[in-house]
């Protein structure tokens, strides 16, 4: 006799068992990966999208809602952890992280997509019953039945302070960011509510796929003959993708002669290279060259004029990807690990040296929203000495007369301003040079002479950069 379905006690509906949403399980997966083994879902998400197409599970509009719930769940997580916080009846560290992150694909899907509030509860629990089991399906559908009652606004007014009784964590909850990153956002702005607003309000915002043409391999107009592809904004190798685009498709990307590179780090790279020099040009450094994007610009730059290139790196899987984004550069070029505290190299060999520190990372918060929830204020203190001891190479390894661009994808002024003029006070024969000429064309560039780029403002990460002349 074949075995009869079960039927849960006291009802006479015979057992249903769960159905997968293949879109709903990977974003799951994507998230399950980045809380527990600290992933970025950059680089987590491709390679799942990539097996499920294989698998034929997947066409285009399913990868792009499940990049849609990985990217927006985690972008808008304060946000929702605030709202789920108001519907359950305990504090949200006793909530297991799995049933969190149904949770919160589930309130996004209610309130920050267009998926009917019907569809948006069904599909969540019954992912749940997939991953969780039947009963704390239970949870996750009376949870979301009470989410599902207001939309974002409305539960926005009920979860966040007033502004004027408390306006960092009145920020804070709106825009989903931690408060201390708030407080340091702003005090790097300068002040002013509008501009945090809008800055905060730019790194909720899913940035656009921006290609570089390296010089003297590919050039824009190449990459402009693409389907969906316009001009960048201020970088002349600068091209955007329209949402969509995809740059492994584009036969420049592949060849290795155009790359993906986000148009404030081009800026920084052209401005080292085009800054004034007396005398030779020949020896350029690129002291923390991983993952290699930087460099692979530098380098066909270098190129162009002659002169040589070498990239460092101090892990050697990064290392690593440094050789493989330099991978036929027509110029002479060479790619190390070594650390770059302590050069292999000797002091003063070099003409050009771009040092692009380890950083906290904020500056890219459109790229990557979960790095918001992992930093900690403690991570400035980890950072600040090796900071300053590359700035410290840099000057070693220049020339008399030579330039260094102090570069580092962090707004936070403890790890911008306050490295610079630190090291300055100990180095009697450095001193900055205006680096905002050097970026033509590039408006709201502040009093300088250092340049600090914003999303809200540039439409690329918050790159910062300082210009310094070794004199003596």
């Amino acid at each position: 006799m074949s075995e009869q379905p079960r039927r849960p006690r006291g009802t006479g509906k015979p057992y249903r068992r769960p159905q997968k949403d293949p879109v709903r399980m990977l974003a799951f997966e994507a998230l399950r990966a980045v809380d527990e083994r600290d992933a970025y879902a950059n680089l987590v998400l491709p390679p799942l999208l990539r097996k499920a197409r294989e698998k034929g599970d997947f066409d285009g509009r399913d990868a792009a809602l499940a990049t849609e719930l990985v990217y927006g769940t985690l972008r808008r997580q304060g946000t929702y952890d605030a709202v789920i916080a108001a519907c359950v009846d305990r504090p949200l560290r006793e909530v297991d992280p799995p049933v969190l992150d149904v949770l919160s694909l589930g309130v996004h899907q209610l309130l920050g997509t267009r998926i009917p509030t019907h569809a948006a509860v069904s599909a969540s629990v019954e992912l749940a019953r997939v991953v969780l089991g039947d009963g704390r399906a239970k949870f996750v559908n009376a949870v979301l039945r009470k989410v599902a009652r207001d939309d974002l606004d409305g539960w926005v007014a009920k979860v966040a302070p007033p502004y004027d009784d408390d306006p960092e964590e009145h920020l804070a909850v709106v825009h989903s960011h931690p408060r201390w990153v708030v407080s340091a956002l702003w005090d790097s702005l300068g002040g002013g509510r509008a501009g945090i607003e809008q800055l905060l309000e730019a790194d909720n915002e899913r940035p656009a796929v921006t290609l570089v043409a390296r010089p003297g391999r590919s050039t824009a107009e190449e990459l402009l003959g693409e389907e969906a592809a316009e001009p960048g904004r201020w970088s002349p190798y600068a091209v955007r993708l329209a949402e969509g685009g995809e740059p492994g498709a584009i036969e420049a990307v592949r060849d290795n002669r155009a790359g993906v590179q986000d148009e404030g780090s081009q800026l920084v790279a052209l401005a080292l290279a085009n800054a004034p020099l007396e005398g030779r040009d020949e020896k350029w450094l690129d002291g923390c060259a991983g993952p290699g994007g930087k460099a692979a610009l530098l380098a066909a730059l270098a190129a162009e004029r002659g002169a040589f290139l070498l990239a460092s790196e101090k892990q050697p899987h990064r290392a690593g990807l440094v050789a493989k984004a330099l991978d036929g550069n027509p110029g002479p070029y060479q790619v190390i690990a070594a650390d770059g505290t302590r050069p292999p190299w000797r002091p003063g060999s070099f003409d050009r040296v771009l040092m692009d520190v380890p950083c906290t990372g904020l500056g890219a918060l459109r790229r990557r929203p979960e790095a918001r929830w992992r930093r900690r204020p403690a991570d400035l203190d980890g950072f600040a000495p090796l900071q300053r001891g590359l700035l410290h190479t840099a000057l070693d390894s220049v020339r008399v007369g030579g330039v260094v661009g102090y570069a580092t994808c962090s707004p936070h002024l403890a790890e911008t301003r306050a490295v610079v003029d630190d090291v300055l006070k100990q180095r009697p024969e450095a001193e900055l040079l205006d680096a905002r000429p050097l970026l033509p064309g590039v408006t709201d560039l502040g009093e300088g002479p250092d340049v600090q780029l914003w999303p809200h403002v540039h439409g690329t990460d918050a790159m910062y950069l300082a210009l310094l002349r070794r004199t003596g």
